[in-house]
């Protein structure tokens, strides 16, 4: 299984990214990482005239789209910025809206601030619902980078119980949405 994890913060020593690696070492062997963090600052800002019908989309943009076409699931974790999603997500997720790639994808969250981000979960999932995100697990987690040990395992016992979670929940509808879309195999 091919996950793409999504950071939504810009920070180099994001709790956030820490958390998306820690996701990754709790994983099943078979759910295979690709870490989309400090690509976001290389996005450009989102303009309907840079990717109209018959335009071809700017590098950085047409990468993250062949990312998210390529994988079998995502996991976001996001911060909270002035009670919503930080600016520079939420404009990579303007560049998706119309090409795609996120419609039927199962997509889990863990939202992650030391205040819970409630408040940006609650921005970001009727966005990602617009973009028919199969959304599969939600969580908005009190999380710090302190919750992370030197070698970015978790350290918090229930934490890591809330990201199996996530995990099991992505594996479930990665597996069930491979079922669908195999080919009927009694017709063939």
């Amino acid at each position: 299984m091919k996950i793409l994890a999504l950071s939504g913060s810009l920070r180099a020593a994001s709790s956030n990214s820490g958390l998306l690696r820690a996701a990754a070492a709790l994983a099943p062997r078979d759910m295979v990482f690709t870490f989309y963090d400090q690509q976001l600052a290389g996005l450009p800002y989102f303009s309907p005239d840079l990717d109209g019908e018959g335009a071809t989309p700017p590098e950085k943009v047409a990468e993250l789209r062949a990312l998210l076409a390529g994988c079998d699931g995502v996991l976001i974790s996001c911060p909270e910025y002035a009670h919503g999603v930080p600016g520079a997500f939420k404009n990579a997720l303007d560049w998706i809206v119309s090409s795609g790639e996120l419609g039927g994808k199962p997509t889990a969250l863990l939202m992650a601030s030391p205040s819970g981000a409630q408040r940006a979960q609650a921005a970001l999932v009727p966005t990602l619902k617009v973009m028919e995100a199969d959304l599969v697990f939600e969580a908005s987690l009190r999380f710090a980078r302190t919750h992370l040990g030197p070698d970015g395992q978790l350290l918090d016992a229930e934490l890591a119980a809330v990201v199996k979670q996530a995990l099991a929940a992505l594996a479930a509808a990665i597996t069930v949405r491979a079922r669908e879309q195999e080919p009927d195999q009694a017709h063939a």
